[in-house]
């Protein structure tokens, strides 16, 4: 995540794939052995997301009636549980017609209603089944073939990677879903971003660090590492939107002083109390910012000014340029305020406010 600031850009995050569309890979594969009798090293998939992939199969075995190849899921940079998770097809003629999709080892099977799965089935979603299908379809096609099949799914190591995921408590039992919707893994979905907090908080308590950094992003990071060159390189952790999220496990591990570092656009929201800064999460509320700039002394115009602002940063802009600069103290102590009560006592929370340049415009400590 980062503070789009300056039409920066990061290095891309990777996208990577559904458990579903590799699933739609090895059965369009291993029923192109079935009928060609010969291997096949990859197989192209056209995916919901608009575009198509070819997935590279490995494992191939095939005899006249059953023919099995794998593909290895690649979930790009989003840390899921199912990252590097061999995906097998096994596919057979059948004596009646049509196309039956059932999952094998490491498939879960849906034990509870509620689910888009009907109960007794695996655990393979609408998406991926009309996916699969789908391909199955046009291999038959190609070939002008009419003949039943029956496509089984399996996960060798599915059961293990499902104690990683919410599927027993969904009542999906042994193993886990094949899902997606696009056919793509988005990078950093909330669940995995949240993930990589915690467990670089975890890196900092293990490598003995009792002062943490929080930021929304690249650049304010940057400009962090600035502030506390004292402080070793796993102090930092890029936060992103989760801000009460990071102070709740920060504090869970034992930090003793959190630093919260960032602009005006998020931290404006950090000051009236809301803990999910994106932009979609909550809008900034001009009416709090302009009585704050009354409390730093700006006059009734200036603060007339700010409530019509346009943005966050353009309230701020006001009060730099008037010389007014309490009201980022302001900001940076109810920034704190809130934060202790999102989180109690027992440690110190720092809020330090920055321009897009990485200048120090206030900041302010509480210990609570």
């Amino acid at each position: 995540m980062s503070d789009n600031v300056e039409g920066q850009e990061e290095k891309p995050l990777k996208h990577g794939f559904t458990t579903g569309a590799c699933a739609t890979a090895v059965a369009k594969g291993a029923l192109t052995m079935l009928i060609t009798q010969q291997t096949v090293s990859e197989a192209e998939v056209w995916l919901p997301a608009g575009f198509a992939h070819t997935f590279e199969l490995f494992e191939c075995e095939y005899t006249r009636d059953m023919a099995q190849c794998a593909t290895i899921k690649d979930a790009g940079d989003d840390p899921d549980a199912t990252h590097k998770a061999k995906i097998v097809a096994a596919v057979c003629w059948t004596d009646g017609s049509g196309i039956e999709l059932d999952g094998g080892v490491g498939v879960g099977r849906v034990t509870k209603p509620g689910l888009p799965v009907p109960v007794g089935e695996a655990a393979i979603n609408p998406v991926p089944r009309r996916m699969i299908t789908r391909a199955v379809e046009e291999v038959l096609a190609e070939f002008e073939i009419e003949r039943g099949v029956k496509v089984v799914i399996s996960v060798p190591d599915g059961e293990e990677m499902a104690k990683k995921t919410l599927n027993a408590r969904l009542g999906i039992i042994g193993g886990i879903s094949i899902l997606g919707t696009r056919g793509i893994v988005v990078p950093f979905s909330t669940a995995a971003y949240k993930a990589s907090v915690v467990q670089a908080i975890q890196v900092a308590k293990a490598s003995g660090c009792k002062h943490v950094v929080l930021t929304t992003g690249g650049s304010s990071e940057k400009y962090a590492m600035r502030m506390y060159p004292e402080l070793s390189e796993e102090s930092f952790i890029q936060m992103g939107d989760f801000v009460g999220f990071s102070l709740q496990h920060a504090k869970r591990l034992g930090m003793e002083t959190v630093s919260l570092v960032g602009m005006m656009g998020k931290f404006s929201k950090v000051a009236q109390g809301v803990m999910m800064v994106h932009s979609k999460s909550a809008p900034v509320d001009f009416t709090f910012l302009a009585r704050a700039a009354g409390e730093a002394g700006a006059s009734p115009e200036l603060q007339a000014q700010v409530a019509g602002a346009n943005t966050a940063s353009h309230a701020g802009d006001l009060m730099a340029e008037a010389g007014t600069t309490a009201f980022f103290e302001i900001l940076c102590d109810y920034a704190c305020r809130h934060a202790l009560e999102h989180i109690g006592s027992g440690i110190q929370v720092e809020t330090v406010l920055v321009t897009m340049k990485g200048d120090v415009l206030g900041r302010a400590a509480i210990s609570g």
